[in-house]
This record gives structure tokens, C-alpha cells and sequence, in this order.
């Protein structure tokens, strides 16, 4: 994990010395230091834009179960409806983990230790990411 935060901060170090554009003689205006202040920001962003990138994809889930579910009413034959049965159990606990991980993600007050701070970003972009991964595989297991 502390070599995965180095990447990220070297990633961020480079990301931010090319985004400067042009060099002026003067850079006493330009603080190009990462404080643990804006890793822990980066860390924040990283996790916000993958819930937003997968939370829409969570309907997506919502629409596969409710007409598996319709299915499940119509089949005829007791392995038809274990085979639907499972595969909608499995996208509710998909569609879960998303809601589980929304309802315990909070926003740190300001006055968290930036240690702390950077732990539970980093614990969360985690989660975030499996939650994603598993999302995806899901859409695509139903072809989606």
C-alpha cells in the first residue's frame, strides 16, 4: 500500500510540474510542494469519480433484476427458476455493495489528522474500485 501512495504522489508530482504550461524567471507565486492536504484531495477526487462514473450503471443492475424477475414468474421448470433466481441474488448483492459502501463513505471534517485522512481515502478508493470491478463484471456477465 505505501508503495502504491508513492506512485500516486510521483504520479501527482509529475502530473502537477507539466501542468504548469510555461516557466516563468519568478515562481516565489507558485507553491508546487504536495502537502498531505492535496493528496489527501486527489485521494478524495479518485473516489468521487469512480462512484460517479459506476453509480449510474446501478440502474442498469435495477432494470437486468426487474425483468429477470419478471422472467422468474413465468418459468415453467424448477432449474429455469434456481438459474434466474441466483442470477438475480447476485446483482442485488452487487447493486448492494454500492449501496453499502455510499452509506458508510463520509466526507472527513477538516479537522481530521491528515494521516487519518490520507487511511480512510486510500481504505475507500479501495473499495470503490471492487465495487466498480464488480459492477462491470455483473453488467457484463448479462451482457451489458
Amino acid at each position: 500500500m505505501k508503495f502504491n501512495l508513492l506512485k500516486q504522489c510521483l504520479l501527482l508530482l509529475a502530473l502537477l510540474t507539466n501542468a504548469c504550461g510555461s516557466k516563468s524567471s519568478d515562481h516565489s507565486a507558485h507553491d508546487t510542494s504536495i502537502t498531505s492536504d492535496n493528496v489527501n484531495q486527489v485521494l478524495y477526487n479518485q473516489v468521487m469519480d469512480i462512484h460517479d462514473e459506476v453509480m449510474p450503471r446501478t440502474e442498469d443492475l435495477y432494470n437486468i433484476t426487474k425483468k429477470l424477475k419478471a422472467d422468474l414468474k413465468e418459468a415453467k421448470t424448477d432449474n429455469e427458476k434456481q438459474q434466474l433466481q441466483t442470477r438475480i441474488d447476485y446483482l442485488d448483492s452487487v447493486n448492494m455493495m454500492m449501496m453499502d459502501w455510499m452509506h458508510e463513505f463520509k466526507t472527513l471534517p477538516d479537522t481530521t489528522n491528515e494521516e487519518t485522512a490520507r487511511a480512510y481515502y486510500e481504505t475507500n478508493l479501495e473499495k470503490i474500485k471492487k465495487v466498480k470491478e464488480a459492477i462491470l463484471l455483473a453488467l457484463e456477465n448479462e451482457g451489458k
